[in-house]
């Protein structure tokens, strides 16, 4: 019963659609309508300006470390769940959100959030590729995948040195996430028509 309760919560966090509810609270702006209707941080900054993208990034990521990080509480500390299963329910949350409709984002920047919550040192090794990788190519679909086969190098180094299997299931699973939703920009890429951020 406590796992259960455990991954709902997860998922509920991972369902705030912070796109959504920012753009609709202070720009009466439904972002599904604009731009690429993705209700993610690239969207975000796109429709809605820089400001509103990095809060809308910012609260992203934090929600899938909130969901990691729920096993510090006195209530769950003896659950017999491990925390990179609560961020994978994060994850599906920010991708099918049930505050909207189940249409979410494209799980870049909560997959980091729950490396951040789980191993600090993984996740300023995702950041800086991720805007290292931005600053050559400004293209954030491509950066993301960069990111996330990054993070499986990463995983399988980490795997070696110290038999941490879960966190490398768990990254082949979060970049499947990742690239499966950015299969239309995958297209787009090869095609050359994959828009480049203004705001680098």
């Amino acid at each position: 019963m406590q796992t259960a309760v455990l991954l709902l919560i997860a998922y509920l966090l991972g369902s705030i659609p912070a796109g959504l509810w920012i753009g609709k609270l202070f720009f009466h702006t439904d972002i599904r309508e604009s731009g690429s209707g993705n209700l993610g941080a690239t969207n975000s900054f796109r429709v809605l300006g820089k400001k509103a993208g990095i809060a809308v990034t910012l609260i992203d990521i934090l929600k899938g470390t909130a969901a990691v990080l729920l096993l510090h509480l006195p209530a769950f500390q003896d659950a017999g769940i491990h925390p990179l299963t609560l961020g994978i329910a994060a994850v599906v949350g920010h991708m099918f959100p049930v505050f909207a409709r189940f249409r979410g984002g494209k799980a870049v920047a909560t997959s980091g959030g729950v490396i951040l919550g789980y191993s600090w040192p993984f996740f300023l090794v995702l950041i800086a590729s991720f805007l290292i990788v931005l600053k050559l190519t400004k293209i954030v679909s491509l950066t993301s995948m960069a990111m996330g086969a990054v993070g499986l190098i990463y995983a399988t180094v980490n795997y070696f040195l110290t038999g941490d299997l879960y966190l490398l299931v768990v990254i082949v699973l979060l970049t499947a996430f990742i690239f499966y939703r950015h299969r239309a920009n995958i297209g787009r890429i090869k095609a050359g028509t994959e828009p480049k951020v203004k705001w680098l």
